[in-house]
């Protein structure tokens, strides 16, 4: 409006502010060069959304904010569901920057965005997560879809990760253990100083114990179960 010299009384900006602590974002409205009206609109909070961004807390996991809304409106939302670290009046591209300056900082960043204009984020982030109602846009762009729209599915995209990746190293674990002492002494390793020397046949038993592990190991996936935010909150 100050860029097509309209006048916006003061009137008029005190009703801005007080929408914004609401949360919601105004717009003005002129005709013939004078304000008319200013119209609220709001994208309501996502039910659990400060008890999704209190367990990711708990989980280790920083929270930022990155939105194209005003300031105003970003931290009414951002103190309503609990993130101190906010970006407002973000484009698309700046979105992306974003996630590209916390990668090069050293972080695994993952994205959660319903929009058009959180796609280019999206493809940035080592993980993007699209919501299932967003546009076909984010969900094209996005790694994980969560079709339920739950925000509580990005604790269980993370919390089911961290498990599988920890099954992983595990097997590593199993499998080096198996070999690294079965097939040596197979080998005979310890059978000049010791005179003590395994069949060739433990070897391939060594090698078939690691697959075994390996596979009972993963199937232990098959119970998982997702993180409880109504037990974490009343705990």
């Amino acid at each position: 409006m100050l860029s097509l010299d309209i006048d916006v009384p003061v009137e008029a900006s005190e009703i801005l502010m007080e929408e914004e602590e609401k949360a919601h974002t105004g717009i003005i409205v002129a005709m013939d060069q004078e304000i008319v009206g200013i119209i609220s609109v709001s994208d309501p909070i996502k039910p659990n959304a400060h008890e999704v961004i209190s367990y990711l807390k708990s989980m280790k996991v920083e929270c930022i904010m990155v939105t194209g809304d005003n300031w105003g409106t970003a931290k009414a939302i951002g103190k309503e569901v609990g993130i101190e670290n906010i970006i407002a009046e973000a484009k698309p591209e700046q979105k992306a920057e974003k996630v590209k300056e916390l990668q090069l900082s050293g972080k695994t960043v993952a994205m959660v965005g319903d929009g058009i204009n959180d796609s280019p984020a999206l493809v940035a982030a080592n993980v993007g997560m699209a919501i299932g109602a967003g546009t076909d846009v984010a969900i094209e762009a996005a790694d994980i879809v969560l079709m339920k729209s739950n925000l509580e599915d990005v604790i269980t995209a993370i919390d089911l990760s961290r498990k599988a990746f920890f099954r992983i190293r595990m097997n590593y674990v199993w499998a080096l253990g198996y070999n690294i002492i079965g097939i040596p002494i197979a080998a005979g390793v310890l059978f000049p100083s010791t005179r003590f020397r395994l069949p060739p046949w433990v070897a391939g038993a060594a090698m078939a114990a690691s697959s075994v592990s390996v596979v009972c190991w993963s199937l232990l996936l098959r119970y998982y179960k997702r993180p409880l935010i109504t037990q974490k909150r009343q705990t």
